[in-house]
C-alpha cells in the first residue's frame, strides 16, 4: 500500500474568516500546497484535509476548494476606483467628510477627535481578530463537549463509524506509516496536540514546518494573548515531531535552541528547506486594482504587514531626516505596502501628524497581488528593516523583480538577500541613514545594482521547496514508495543542496 500525504490546510480557513489578505505564512504556504499537488495530485498520493471535529480528527478537502479560497484572498473585486493624480492614496468618501467636519472644529478639539477614532480604528481590529479565535474555540469545545468520553463503549463504537453515510477518504484511507502534514499555522487551535496524539496512536508520522519562533524568542513584540496561545501549542505539539522543518537556517538554530532548553528530544536535526521565491503565478491582466499607485522611479517600496516588529518606525525616522537634509524633490517617496498590524498606534498618529511627510510617504493597505507586481516593477529600491525574520519572502520577492534590496543584518535576513542585497544594522540610525542616502545619491550605482540583480539573481523554483519535504520525508513520488523506508524515521536526514542565488 502506498504512502500518503495528508497535509492540514484548516488554517488557511480560520484565516480567512478573519482577514482580507494573506500574510507572508499563508502565501508561502499556498505555493507548497499547490507545487504538491502539481507533483503528486494525480497519483492521489497527496489529499488536503480539513478538521472533522465531532471525531476529533481530519477529513478530506477538494484541491478546488483549497485554490478557490487562496485566489479569493489574493485577488478581491472591489468596486472601480476612480483615477487620481499619480502618488496619491485615494480617501473613502467618509474619511473626506470627516476631513470638512474637522475643519470646523477648534483647533484644539482636532487632536482630541483624530486620536479618538484612530483608537477606535484599532480597537475594531482588535475585537475582529478576538471574534475570530473565540468563535472557533467555541465551535471546537461545544464539539468536544457534545461527544461522549473517550473512554466509554459507546464513544469506541462512534469512532469506527462514519461522520456521514459516505465515508471520508482520510478515516477510510490513511494507514500506518503515511504523514500527517502541517504547513500552515494551526496554533490557534484549542487542542492540536490531542488532534495529532491520535493519528500518531493509528500509527501515523507527523511532520511540522517551523516558520519562527518569534513569540517565544521576543514576546515584546507580539500581542499577549498570541504569546501564550504559541507558547502552550508549540511545547505540547513540537515533542509530538516526527520529522521538523524550518524555512531558514536561523529558524532550524532557534528551534534546536528551545529543543536543548526544554528537555525535548528531537528524531533528528531541524531540516532548513530553500524557500521559494517571488509569487507561484503572475498576477492577470484583469486582476483587481483598487489603489492609485504612485508613478514608476518616484518611490522606495517596503511590502510588509505595518507592526513594531517590521520597524516602520526607522524608515519614518529616517525619512523625516532625509527631508531635512536634502531637497525633497531629490527624496523618493516611501511607500508601506501592507495591512496595518498591531502595536503600532504610536508610528499611525505620527505619519498623521506629519500629513504624511507632507506627501513623501504613502500608506497602501492590502494591496492586491496585482498592485504589489505593479509596485516592485515601479519602485527604485526596496527596504526591509525587520528586526527579527523567520525567511524575509519580500526580499526574493524584490530579487525576483530584478530590484535591489536594503536589508537588516537580523537573522534570517542575510539568508534570503545573500551577496545582492545591502545590509545595515537596524539598532543603528546613523548607519541605516548612511546606506540609505548614498543608494539615493548614487543613482548611476543604484543602476548598476539593479543590473547586478537582474543579472546575477537565481530564483528558487518552489519545485524545489516541494523536492526538499519530499526527501526530508524520504516520499518516494513513484506509486509505491517503501513504507520501511517511511517509518525510519530516527536516522538523520539529508537534504539536496539548493542555493538562493548565486553572484
Amino acid at each position: 500500500m502506498p504512502v500518503r500525504l495528508w497535509i492540514d490546510v484548516e488554517d488557511l480557513f480560520e484565516y480567512a474568516r478573519g482577514n482580507k489578505r494573506p500574510s507572508g505564512i499563508q502565501r508561502l504556504a499556498f505555493e507548497i500546497y499547490r507545487g504538491m499537488q502539481e507533483r503528486l495530485g494525480d497519483s492521489g498520493l497527496v489529499q488536503f484535509v480539513r478538521h472533522d471535529v465531532p471525531r476529533n480528527s481530519f477529513r478530506t478537502v477538494a484541491w478546488s476548494e483549497v485554490a478557490d479560497l487562496f485566489e479569493a484572498l489574493t485577488d478581491l473585486a472591489p468596486a472601480p476606483t476612480p483615477a487620481l493624480p499619480s502618488g496619491i492614496t485615494p480617501r473613502p468618501p467618509a474619511r473626506r467628510f470627516m476631513g470638512k467636519w474637522l475643519h470646523r472644529l477648534a483647533p484644539s478639539l482636532r487632536p482630541l477627535v483624530i486620536n479618538a477614532v484612530l483608537a477606535q480604528s484599532e480597537a475594531s481590529r482588535a475585537w475582529g481578530t478576538v471574534a475570530s479565535a473565540i468563535s472557533y474555540g467555541i465551535r471546537y469545545r461545544l464539539a468536544r463537549f457534545l461527544r461522549p468520553s473517550r473512554h466509554t463503549a459507546v464513544h469506541q463504537c462512534l469512532d469506527t463509524e462514519p461522520v456521514s453515510s459516505v465515508p471520508d477518504a482520510f478515516a477510510e484511507h490513511s494507514s500506518p506509516g503515511d504523514v500527517l502534514l502541517v504547513l500552515g499555522s494551526p496554533w490557534s487551535h484549542p487542542d492540536y496536540a490531542a488532534l495529532v496524539s491520535g493519528q500518531r496512536e493509528r500509527g501515523l508520522r507527523f511532520a511540522l514546518l517551523v516558520y519562527d519562533l518569534i513569540p517565544i524568542r521576543r514576546p515584546e513584540w507580539c500581542d499577549r494573548g498570541l504569546v501564550r496561545l504559541f507558547r502552550d501549542w508549540f511545547q505540547t505539539v513540537l515533542p509530538l515531531c516526527d520529522v521538523v522543518f524550518a524555512i531558514s537556517r536561523a529558524t532550524a538554530t532557534d528551534v534546536e535552541i528551545y529543543a536543548r532548553d526544554s528537555g525535548v528530544k528531537l528524531p533528528s536535526r531541524v531540516q532548513s528547506i530553500p524557500i521559494g521565491a517571488g509569487f507561484g503565478s503572475a498576477p492577470s491582466s484583469n486582476a483587481s486594482v483598487k489603489h492609485a499607485l504612485p508613478s514608476a522611479g518616484s518611490y522606495a517600496l517596503f511590502v510588509s504587514t505595518i507592526e513594531a516588529r517590521k520597524n516602520h518606525m526607522l524608515l519614518f525616522r529616517i525619512w523625516r531626516r532625509l527631508l531635512e537634509d536634502m531637497a525633497a524633490d531629490q527624496v523618493p517617496t516611501l511607500v508601506f505596502a501592507g495591512r496595518i498590524g498591531w502595536m503600532v498606534g504610536d508610528l499611525m498618529h505620527q505619519i498623521a501628524n506629519t500629513d504624511h511627510l507632507n506627501g513623501k510617504l504613502v500608506v497602501i493597505e492590502d494591496p492586491t497581488d496585482a498592485e504589489l507586481a505593479a509596485l516592485y516593477r515601479g519602485c527604485l529600491f526596496t527596504l526591509f528593516p525587520s528586526l527579527y525574520e523567520g525567511w524575509g519572502l519580500p526580499v526574493t520577492e524584490s530579487l525576483s523583480f530584478g530590484k535591489p534590496c536594503i536589508i537588516s543584518n537580523q537573522t534570517s535576513l542575510p539568508e534570503a538577500g545573500g551577496a545582492l542585497a545591502r545590509i545595515f544594522d537596524p539598532d543603528n540610525l546613523h548607519d541605516a541613514y548612511q546606506v540609505i542616502r548614498q543608494t539615493i545619491e548614487d543613482r548611476a550605482g543604484l543602476a548598476r545594482w539593479e543590473a547586478q540583480v537582474r543579472r546575477d539573481f537565481r530564483p528558487v523554483p518552489w519545485s524545489a521547496t516541494v523536492d526538499a519535504i519530499l526527501v526530508g520525508l524520504r516520499f518516494s513520488v513513484d506509486n509505491a514508495p517503501d513504507r520501511a523506508c517511511a517509518e525510519s524515521r530516527h536516522e538523520p536526514q539529508t537534504l539536496r543542496a539548493a542555493p538562493v542565488h548565486t553572484s
